[in-house]
């Protein structure tokens, strides 16, 4: 990784684990490792896309760290300051200044009994950043700035395009003009000429305010689009880590090389050949032993059911011995 900016996030062996209750006296008989163990950086004004399956706790970990989930181990430093250690709701209110979230939903993350002015607007009020006339004219400023009208201020959000919600939720997000923005599946729910146009803004709004994103999803197309590099996630853990174009290129991971050899091609290539998985995920309640991907890795020995990989290497990480 480049020395030339410093790392803005710094989240090392993050666990989130959900306790599994059962019986009378509703005791915990077991564990749901949605995320276990997960470690990255993220420089500042960079973009790291999160990838994998659905149920991989991708999106777990987003929300662990805007502290929606309590974590049951690890940190996360950000901007040098570690953000589980804060403890008091003025603590957590504060860090969220810094720190926001997109959401996947465009209508479900808007409350429908709102205007964009106040759904826009709400965290200037609660954080006292501005009211009245110069709160007005600051979500007018921003709702143009991601491409909508002031005419729009006083709709609803059930007035709009899926599009339009979006871009309503992205002016939310920098209303209180936040250093880093965690994405979570942010184009997923959207026709894909309107993905384009979204992550299109989406890196706009980057180099023009110096954001810093979490960019959470499945779709591998769009992640190489947007990001600088990418982390795979499967059952709980990263299982490789490398700058978008060493990625995409040179995938080391099974894993990965499936993952990739499944994305659409616009032009067909009959050379190009599709690996299919066999089996299912297994259960992050039950993992495993050794290497998670095991069970339907096609090149997985003995030694493979009995070892933990782990993720090593310089700038292209990956937790599989036999691709080192």
């Amino acid at each position: 990784m480049s020395d030339a900016k410093k790392n803005l996030v710094e989240v090392k062996d993050l666990k989130t684990h959900f306790p599994i209750r059962a019986g009378l006296l509703n005791k915990t008989v077991g564990h749901v490792k949605a995320v276990d163990g997960v470690s990255f950086s993220i420089e500042e004004g960079k973009t790291l896309g999160l990838v994998g399956e659905s149920g991989c706790g991708k999106t777990t970990v987003g929300r662990t760290m805007m502290r929606l989930i309590p974590k049951t181990d690890g940190s996360f430093s950000f901007d040098g300051e570690e953000m589980f250690a804060f403890t008091t709701a003025g603590q957590i209110k504060q860090m969220r200044r810094e720190i926001q979230m997109m959401f996947q939903d465009p209508y479900g993350s808007l409350n429908p009994r709102m205007t964009v002015e106040s759904i826009v607007g709400e965290a200037m009020t609660v954080h006292r950043v501005a009211s009245g006339k110069d709160r007005r004219d600051r979500v007018a400023n921003l709702i143009e700035k991601v491409g909508l009208s002031v005419q729009h201020l006083n709709r609803y959000p059930h007035e709009f395009s899926g599009g339009q919600r979006q871009r309503i939720g992205i002016a939310r997000a920098l209303a209180l003009e936040p250093k880093f923005i965690i994405c979570d599946e942010p184009v997923s729910a959207l026709d894909v000429s309107i993905q384009s146009q979204i992550i299109n803004l989406m890196q706009d709004l980057q180099a023009e305010l110096g954001l810093t994103y979490l960019f959470v999803a499945h779709d591998l197309a769009v992640v190489e689009h947007i990001s600088d590099y990418v982390a795979v996630m499967y059952l709980g853990r990263i299982v490789e880590y490398a700058d978008r174009d060493t990625l995409y290129d040179n995938p080391l991971h099974p894993y990965t090389q499936a993952l990739l050899s499944a994305i659409p091609e616009p032009i067909p290539n009959k050379d190009k050949k599709r690996i299919v998985l066999g089996g299912e995920v297994p259960s992050p309640s039950n993992p495993p032993s050794g290497c998670p991907f095991h069970p339907r890795c096609p090149l997985a020995e003995e030694r493979c059911k009995e070892e933990v990989q782990t993720l090593e290497g310089a700038d292209h990480k990956v937790a599989c011995w036999k691709a080192r």
